[in-house]
């Protein structure tokens, strides 16, 4: 295990009716102004965005709004945001929502402390070091934006889809009811867990020995996810794999998985040029490009592969052909994300071949540095960028 620090300071605020608490919560962290930052009109239909507001009256707490943040959230939104915060006084940003929003949020609140354009944080043109206070009130669990200092914008002039990140970022509150997850469509819940799936699988595949603890972590999350979402997708109001499946999301991407390891990462930024593109969902373009991923890099570490399929999928150990240990595990994650309503090849994203010379040249742009490799457990080229997506263009399960 390498050295390592760790650092989580959220306060988690889980149960049932817990979003009541909101202003209370905003108090407590030094909030006197806040922009209510949320997505669509679920927020309204349900109720949840009255029940934040009374919260906040109820601590005497001014709030200004804005809507209309989109899944892959925009570069143009963060900056209409800024500048509400900055002509209203506003020094406390409350996501309401899911990781977009959260992530849209987490741009807006470095944005407004920040001389400069916000790009700049996800150009690695300038680091995060101070931000707005941010609080959260999770609507579907995904990202892990809720408990992680990673936030994710789409630059509309492009479509560069970028990360940035810091400390500054992590949320000093989330507000997390499992309720809120009951009304989710079917296809946003098995994206969710996707998504939950690949943080820990980016985490797993890794080069550093000896890592038992945080190999057994992700392993336990991995299968809570495979146990649970057939539950929520027979039964939307199943509160305990509900609840289940939200604290999974959180632990996979605060990193309590991933401390004291390589990591890799390559999976993510390859799914964002789908997304980038295409504007697909994240989960459903991850569970076309990671197992692609994971074909192609399965003899780097043929042992790793066979691990996570014996442990997790179930399969049993062939000790004179662990290979095909490892191919069947790979065959099984497919399936299970198949199962819950995936697409697993390019023609149920919606993507096209002709699409990936622009793809890997977007994917090298970004993530390839001058010695020509990017990644942790395999370093890839951009001729092995368009060789994942040619085994994604047409995987079958």
């Amino acid at each position: 295990m390498d050295n390592f620090n760790f650092y989580s300071p959220t306060e988690f605020v889980f149960g049932k009716g817990r979003e009541s608490e909101c202003g209370k919560y905003v108090k407590k962290y030094g909030g006197t102004k806040v922009l209510i930052h949320y997505g669509g009109g679920s927020v309204v239909r349900s109720g949840l965005l009255d029940r934040v507001k009374a919260s906040l009256a109820a601590e005497n707490i001014p709030f200004v709004e804005l809507g209309g943040v989109q899944p892959n959230p925009i570069d143009t939104k963060v900056y209409e945001g800024i500048g509400l915060c900055r002509s209203e006084g506003v020094n406390f940003i409350l996501a309401v929502g899911g990781g977009s929003v959260i992530d849209s949020s987490k741009a807006i609140a470095v944005g407004a402390l920040y001389d400069g354009d916000f790009w700049d944080f996800y150009d690695n043109k300038a680091a995060v070091e101070k931000a707005l206070p941010v609080g959260t009130v999770l609507t579907i669990a995904a990202a892990g934006s809720e408990g992680s200092g990673n936030t994710v914008i789409t630059k509309t002039d492009g479509m560069w889809k970028r990360g940035a990140g810091g400390d500054a970022l992590r949320p000093k509150f989330s507000v997390m009811n499992p309720e809120l997850t009951y009304t989710l469509p079917a296809y946003q819940t098995a994206c969710g867990a996707t998504d939950i799936m690949a943080h820990v699988l980016e985490r797993y595949f890794t080069n550093t020995k000896e890592v038992e603890i945080t190999d057994r972590l992700c392993e336990a999350v991995l299968c809570t996810i495979i146990k649970e979402v057939p539950r929520v997708l027979k039964n939307p109001e199943d509160y305990n794999a509900r609840a289940n499946i939200m604290w999974a999301g959180t632990v996979a991407h605060n990193n309590v998985c991933g401390v004291g390891r390589e990591q890799d990462w390559n999976s993510h930024g390859l799914e964002h040029e789908l997304s980038g593109i295409y504007d697909c969902a994240h989960g459903a373009g991850l569970a076309v490009i990671m197992p692609a991923w994971m074909e192609f890099v399965m003899p780097h570490n043929v042992m790793r592969f066979a691990q996570l399929a014996v442990r997790v999928f179930g399969t049993a150990m062939n000790f004179e052909a662990p290979e095909e240990t490892a191919r069947l595990g790979i065959k099984a994650f497919r399936k299970f994300l198949h199962e819950i309503g995936m697409p697993v090849n390019f023609a149920e994203l919606g993507a096209k071949e002709e699409d990936i010379p622009r793809f890997a040249e977007k994917f090298s742009v970004t993530k390839i540095g001058n010695n020509g490799v990017t990644g942790g457990f395999v370093k890839l080229t951009k001729e092995d960028a368009v060789t994942i997506y040619k085994i994604a263009l047409n995987a079958s399960v």
